[in-house]
């Protein structure tokens, strides 16, 4: 495991993979670490499916990262890191690809870091208004009424900073640091860019800025049956990208759910994803030659 500092946070991340080829950057979704399965795998195949690296890393709230509670988003504020991380490691144009929330911090890099881009892959992209509404309250409001009734002792006791707590215990007083009413404050901005908008499919992320993001982009739909990643969401994101293109993933309509059974919890919520490589490597030939 290596950490570099990037914007003064201190971010764990791994390089796999050694060759001079494409390189890629592969961000998971929820609060999950790098170390969940099927991250580390993925990046793998991928890596050796192009002769390069992948970056695999810990997102400041995850893994063994430090916590973060400013800007505008949780996911742009995770999107700024990535994309100083890229350039701190000096992986140069690189595809950057992620699913759930990843496909979020994915986009937002792209977005706001162009230069960074050579190609964006994203699957499982959250959409619609239960789908919305539900991440604000899954990702802020247990913090947000731990603060309003006991501080940031009570946010430091809950069993969501629990994982990151373990993996940097300097977090503990990280977030025992905050100010309680900007914590608060910035918990309120964060769950208002999920609110649904008729002018951002995407949290944070503007119809007009996704319609400027022409580059090589694959759009992995969503099942029929997720309710959290809607399926509209993902054609209608393939239609408003210029350069993109809307294939079926690896795994049929019920992924999702079957992600979510007692026996498939045991293995992990990525547990599948290295079956994204051959579909990624499949278009980034197509798109690069």
């Amino acid at each position: 495991m290596a950490y570099a500092t990037v914007d003064g946070l201190s971010i764990s991340y791994e390089i796999v993979g050694s060759g001079d080829g494409q390189a890629w950057a592969v961000t998971p979704g929820g609060r999950y670490s790098k170390d969940t399965p099927g991250i580390r795998e993925l990046a793998a195949a991928l890596a050796e499916g192009t002769g390069g690296r992948a970056l695999i890393w810990d997102r400041p709230n995850t893994g063994a990262s430090d916590v973060c509670f400013t800007g505008e988003s949780e996911s742009q504020m995770q999107a700024d890191v990535l994309g100083g991380l890229i350039r701190q490691l000096g992986l140069g144009p690189t595809i950057i690809a992620g699913g759930s929330g990843g496909s979020r911090v994915s986009m937002l890099t792209a977005a706001r870091h162009r230069d960074l881009a050579a190609g964006l892959a994203i699957w499982w992209i959250s959409g619609g208004v239960y789908g919305l509404m539900s991440l604000g309250v899954h990702y802020c409001s247990g913090s947000f009424v731990a603060a309003w009734n006991g501080g940031m002792e009570a946010v430091a006791a809950l069993p969501e900073w629990a994982e990151v707590i373990e993996g940097n215990p300097a977090n503990r007083q990280r977030i025992l640091d905050q100010d309680r009413q900007t914590f608060m404050a910035t918990l309120e901005r964060w769950m208002a860019v999920y609110c649904p908008d008729d002018k951002a499919l995407v949290p944070g992320l503007s119809d007009a800025e996704a319609a400027r993001l022409d580059l090589p982009t694959l759009v992995l739909r969503s099942g029929e049956s997720d309710i959290h990643h809607r399926r509209e969401t993902s054609e209608k994101i393939a239609a408003a990208l210029p350069n993109a293109v809307l294939r079926e993933p690896p795994w049929g309509d019920t992924e999702w759910a079957e992600r979510h059974t007692p026996e498939a919890v045991k293995e992990g919520l990525f547990a599948r994803w290295p079956l994204l490589a051959p579909p990624l490597l499949e278009w980034w030939g197509e798109a690069s030659a």
